[in-house]
């Protein structure tokens, strides 16, 4: 089986999203980065080279293919804001997500192009609803 990638490691935080243009999405990064520790009450950690999470879990399929993940995060992407919060299936977000202004989304990920884009108000209850799940799924 091939070594995941995507792995908790001790690179900053602070220098990837310092170094991500163009800025306003660097502003927009580190704008999250507050919005998610104050929801979550973790420290933003660095999975592989360009996921910002907070706190783990340890997933298992019936596959046999297991590793560990960051329960909410984001990764900044040349075209968007990628964000893992939507606790894959196990929670219905239409609601939030009719409210919450330009994005898409696929599987777990929801695209934002940027802060301005969205309710900020909507996309903290998203957060902190999508954390929620997290926590009833995979018990601290």
């Amino acid at each position: 089986m091939a070594e995941l990638k995507t792995k908790l490691n001790e690179k900053s935080v602070k220098e990837f999203l310092s170094a991500v243009t163009p800025e306003q999405k660097s502003k927009d990064c580190f704008e999250l980065v507050k919005i998610m520790k104050s929801v979550t009450g973790l420290d933003p950690k660095m999975w592989g080279t360009s996921i910002v999470g907070f706190g783990s879990y340890h997933y298992k399929y019936e596959s046999g293919h297991e590793g560990d993940m960051c329960r909410i995060g984001f990764s900044p992407r040349k075209q968007n804001i990628a964000l893992y919060v939507m606790c894959g299936t196990k929670k219905n977000y239409e609601t939030l997500l009719a409210k919450l202004g330009k994005h898409k989304t696929s599987g777990s990920c929801l695209y934002i192009s940027k802060l301005a884009d969205v309710d900020m108000a909507v996309l903290k209850k998203l957060l902190t609803e999508s954390m929620k799940c997290m926590n009833e799924a995979y018990p601290v």
